[in-house]
Parts: C-alpha cells; structure tokens; sequence
C-alpha cells in the first residue's frame, strides 16, 4: 500500500534532519546509532534543528546586511512554534522537530529558552556568573531536557521518570555546552569576538584557570553519570557513549597547556571513539567514572 502523502511529507522530513546531522557532527552520529528506534530519530529531529539555529547564528553569508542574522532567527523561533501547535511546517527540518515535540511532550518553555541563548549569542560579547548560567541553561541545558522527554516517551509513567531524570540531563548538558567551551576559546574569541566563561580572558588562559574549568565540568559529568545509568535502555548506551567521549575530552584538555588550548581545538581520536564505545557497550551503559576534582 502506498503511504498516505501526508505521511511521506513526515518521511522527507525526518531525513532532512538526518543530513543535517550527518553532514555537521560525526560524534553525534557514532553515538546516536546506540538509540534504538524511534528514540533515534527525535533525537535526531532535536539536533538537526540546534543545529540550524546555531548556523544561522554562526554561520553568515558573506554578503548579509546587518540585522539579517536576527531577522533569520526570529523567523525560524515563529516557525518552530507555530508548527508545535499546528503539527506541520513548509521548513522540513522544522516539520521534523515539531512531529518530535509533539508527540514525545516537548513543550515551548524548553524551546523559547534555547532561541533566547541563540540571540544572546547576536547581543552579547561577554558574560557574567548570571548570564553564563542563563546561556548554559537555554543553550545546552533545554537541549538535554528535550531529548529526556523522547528518551521516557514510552515508559510506563513518563512524567515522573522525566522529573526523576531532569537534574542529571542538566548537568550533562551543561558539561557539554563548556567543554565545547573550552575547545573552542580562542576561535570563538577571534572569529565570533564572544568570551562565555566569566572572568576568563581566553588571550590569558592559565593553567590553574583551566583546571577550575576542568574541575566544574568534571563535576557535571560525575552528577550525570550518577543518572545515566538508570535511562531506558533505549537511550543508555547513547548517552553513555557521549557521557565518555566527553569524559575523555576533559581528560585530554587537563593535559593540555593552556597556552596551546587557544590555538589548537583538542579532539578525540577516531579509533579512541571506537574503543571508548566498545567500552560502552561491554559495560553495558555504565558510564566511566569520572572525579570531579584532580
């Protein structure tokens, strides 16, 4: 039987989000293939629209007029909430999303959080304590709270297993969002002109700052990793596998000078990633541990 056109609209969607993910984020790919279905492809359908708010954040076309960057942003935040309520978008990778948050409980208070931090991005060069944690939460934070709500779609009682999650999807978020941070010092700072850690001058980067930095996010990932292992097992290797990866980031970072983190964006090796999976798998999503303090 032929599918309905409206369900081959959804079908075309979802690989839209699927292009989108695999042409930008090779470690989101290698870990998503962990997440047995459906859980992949809304946390698929998540991604894939971060990630064009963050290209049209980041990205400019060489020749836009001032103001256009907003302008875009703004338009994409109207789509992405108007297809929440109506189901449906001329934006596939809107459509997408929206199937997704409709259907796993995803509601506006995460997503108009996240466009917030996006404009912030437009608005702001710099952050104090307050407005770091504000940009973490709507950036990264909602992200993982978002995937939480497709994570515990088809449990028995999802809400209260979203309530029992929420605070470790926060923390591991939140580790995400400043390693990337961290990686990324001083390409944001030279090419974007944004400085996000408070009081840091990314020009001037000590050691012993960087270890503060490193102590933080290894104390998200040990918070997280305390709830990781009690997600469904539909979403447990995943999010384990990336729990690692970003625990052998940190690692990797530590032993970085700090002089040369801004010049050089720390990586995990290909057949390091493949080995760290491994790991996860014979573990049986039982995150590495991590100390919160070295």
């Amino acid at each position: 039987m032929r599918p309905a056109p409206h369900e081959t609209y959804d079908d075309v969607a979802d690989a839209s989000a699927a292009l989108v993910i695999g042409a930008y984020s090779s470690s989101f790919g290698l870990a998503s293939r962990l997440l047995a279905e459906p859980v992949r492809h809304h946390v698929r359908n998540v991604y894939a629209l971060v990630r064009v708010a963050d290209e049209v954040v980041d990205a400019p076309r060489p020749d836009a007029a001032a103001g256009q960057q907003a302008e875009a942003l703004a338009t994409l935040e109207e789509e992405t909430l108007s297809a929440m309520r109506t189901g449906q978008s001329s934006n596939l990778v809107v459509h997408a999303f929206a199937r997704t948050a409709r259907r796993c409980g995803v509601e506006p208070e995460l997503v108009v959080p996240f466009f917030a931090s996006m404009r912030t991005d437009l608005e702001r060069r710099e952050h104090d304590a307050a407005s770091f944690a504000e940009y973490v939460y709507g950036s990264s934070e909602v992200v993982g709270l978002m995937c939480l709500r497709a994570f515990v779609v088809e449990e028995p009682d999802p809400a209260s297993r979203y309530d029992e999650l929420a605070p470790g999807a926060r923390r591991l978020g939140a580790a995400f969002q400043k390693v990337n941070f961290l990686r990324d010092l001083g390409e944001d700072h030279d090419t974007l002109g944004r400085s996000y850690f408070p009081g840091i001058d990314p020009r001037r980067l000590t050691d012993a700052e960087r270890d503060v930095l490193l102590d933080d996010i290894d104390a998200d990932l040990a918070a997280a990793a305390a709830v990781v292992r009690r997600l469904p097992r539909s979403s447990r290797l995943a999010v384990c596998a990336a729990h690692d990866l970003f625990a052998d980031l940190s690692t990797r970072l530590r032993a970085t000078p700090a002089a040369v983190l801004r010049e050089t964006r720390v990586r995990v090796p290909h057949p390091v990633k493949a080995r760290l999976v491994a790991a996860v798998l014979v573990r049986g999503g039982r995150p590495r541990v991590v100390s919160a303090a070295r």
